[in-house]
């Protein structure tokens, strides 16, 4: 059943995602950028009430009034593709850093592109650096906008040692706003390159903001501490679930 329910979510997310580029972004790119970023929105709530009528994985986002208002840095752990589109609904103009890559694919890359996400090319790394920190400041600073990102980089399997990089302290002492720490245990319920979608809850917390001003090393540790920290609890909640269900949380993690 668990297969059947997974193989079954997987063609419809997949299928959902091509009519929704197709009828809506595609004339979306001739309009407003408000209205694309609607459109975005709407396709997220649509991917989630797949995932939950169809996957039976529910998606519960906890500590939105910790979000504060203007613009901010989020930080968020990343262990499947669902936080990426999942914290688009909580936020009022998301804009990511991303692989420069996904900007190429038809439709889909142009829409990104359209809503002014910062692709970044990673064999340039110094450069790369100064040119995501300088759209940041513009999008932040004069657009308000919040800035996701994910400070490992890549997805990280549940319970896999912590590996963030330089570049998330690098860009807080740089912008000088808040940085909003979101744990979550995604991984155990859609893992990374498995197209198996256990049953269950998925649970995001947005944490209490960091405030601007302190010095990179003491940021770094204080986020990871934060993230980790709430990401192992959250870990435990979901092993335990699964667990209940007759479900082997550690099979093809």
């Amino acid at each position: 059943m668990l297969v059947l329910r997974s193989l079954a979510f997987n063609v419809l997310f997949y299928a959902n995602l091509v009519l929704w580029l197709i009828l809506a972004v595609l004339p979306s790119l001739i309009l407003p950028k408000r209205v694309l970023l609607a459109v975005a929105i709407a396709w997220s709530h649509s991917s989630l009430w797949l995932l939950r009528v169809v996957a039976g994985t529910r998606c519960e986002i906890t500590g939105v009034e910790n979000i504060p208002e203007g613009g901010l840095m989020v930080a968020a752990k990343h262990q499947s593709f669902l936080e990426t589109f999942a914290l688009v609904t909580v936020f009022r103009n998301p804009v990511f850093i991303l692989k420069r890559e996904l900007t190429w694919i038809p439709l889909f890359g142009w829409g990104l592109t359209k809503l002014g996400m910062i692709p970044v090319d990673r064999g340039a790394r110094a450069r790369a650096l100064a040119d995501v920190t300088r759209r940041a400041k513009v999008e932040l600073g004069q657009n308000g906008r919040q800035l996701l990102i994910f400070p490992e980089g890549t997805r990280r399997a549940p319970g896999a040692p912590p590996a963030y990089k330089f570049g998330v302290a690098h860009l807080y002492a740089e912008l000088g706003v808040p940085c909003l720490p979101v744990a979550l245990n995604s991984g155990l319920f859609w893992p990374r390159r498995k197209f198996l979608r256990r049953p269950g809850t998925v649970r995001i917390a947005i944490l209490p903001p960091i405030a601007p001003g302190l010095d990179k090393v003491a940021f770094q540790e204080l986020l990871q501490e934060r993230i980790e920290s709430a990401s192992d609890r959250l870990l435990a909640q979901g092993r335990a679930e699964l667990s209940a269900r007759g479900i082997d949380p550690l099979a093809n993690s």
